[in-house]
């Protein structure tokens, strides 16, 4: 009887939720990190884990990957923890319509980066009224977090701003072409495009502080924002460190995903991680003692508790 017992719940841990061998990464656009991190992960669980074919595909961002998460069809995806957890209580974009999430992994720090170039005169969160900015392209979590930093910094995003809705590659176009003053975009250290716009002859890049304004964010929508520094280091002619707002970042997917199949991303992840490190060195911050769910607002997939434990990683 005891032999039974344990090979029905084993069975049961194989079975439950919806297997996914052909697997989507919702990503964002190829300008910023994660396109290159999607598809170094779809290339590691499609070479190292059994009968999976994995596929990064291009995304608006956040916003998008998380619709398309709740279409119920075989995705995971990156996001930042604020947009997931307005799909999940149903709020925001997401309003009426909540997706049912489970986080698989805290990837790394997600930093808010505002952009600016010296000949626009832009030195602080105060200097955009008026400017035209653009706040992120439409599917982006960049314009939920942009939106939600421009309010407090006091300004309004309808009267104060002249405002696009440009995505990170778009946005640096832009402003070299003189079309825009400044850009928000949300990501990982270094965003490609930002390091084009650093490295453009004529073009003195900007980044405007707004670390004070963390604490107003968190007051209004709890705490899933922390103070950060993008360091002088990353981006050419960057003349001191960018006090920042950074947000999780997060490996989620749907809550009906399979345990097994939860289970087989998140240890392959980790155990090739040397594979990913060399795709974009974000995977470099990513380490288990950061496992916590205190980390994220989506509860974690069982699938990912499992592995985690046998390493040694309690998730509250």
């Amino acid at each position: 009887m005891k032999f039974l017992k344990t090979l029905a719940i084993s069975l049961a841990f194989c079975c439950v939720g919806v297997q996914a061998q052909n697997l989507s990464i919702a990503t964002g656009g190829t300008g910023g990190v994660y396109y290159p991190m999607g598809g170094g992960l779809a290339a590691v669980l499609s070479k190292h884990v059994a009968g999976m074919s994995a596929t990064a595909e291009v995304t608006g961002g956040s916003v998008d990957n998380l619709n398309l998460i709740g279409s119920g069809k075989p995705y995971i995806a990156f996001s930042m923890a604020d947009a997931a957890k307005d799909a999940l209580v149903g709020d925001g974009k997401f309003t009426g319509k909540k997706v049912g999430l489970s986080t698989l992994l805290v990837l790394y720090p997600n930093r808010m980066h505002v952009v600016t170039v010296e000949a626009n005169g832009i030195k602080t969160m105060a200097d955009l009224k008026g400017k035209r900015v653009s706040t992120g392209s439409p599917g982006s979590a960049t314009e939920v977090m942009a939106f939600r930093l421009i309010e407090a910094a006091g300004l309004d995003k309808d009267r104060d701003l002249k405002r696009e809705r440009l995505g990170v590659s778009e946005s640096v176009n832009a402003v070299k072409d003189r079309k825009i003053d400044a850009f928000f975009w949300v990501g990982g250290l270094p965003t490609a495009a930002v390091t084009d716009l650093a490295n453009s002859p004529s073009m003195k890049i900007v980044m405007v502080d707004h670390a004070t304004e963390v604490q107003a964010m968190n007051k209004k929508y709890g705490d899933l924002y922390f103070k950060d520094v993008i360091p002088q280091a990353t981006y050419s002619g960057m003349t001191k460190d960018n006090h920042i707002a950074s947000v999780s970042n997060i490996l989620i997917s749907s809550s009906k995903l399979s345990n097994d199949e939860a289970y087989k991303i998140v240890k392959a992840t980790f155990d090739h991680k040397p594979e990913l490190i060399r795709t974009h060195q974000e995977y470099a911050t990513l380490q288990l003692k950061d496992q916590k769910q205190a980390a994220t607002p989506i509860p974690y997939h069982p699938g990912a508790i499992k592995y985690l434990s046998e390493q040694g990683i309690k998730i509250d």
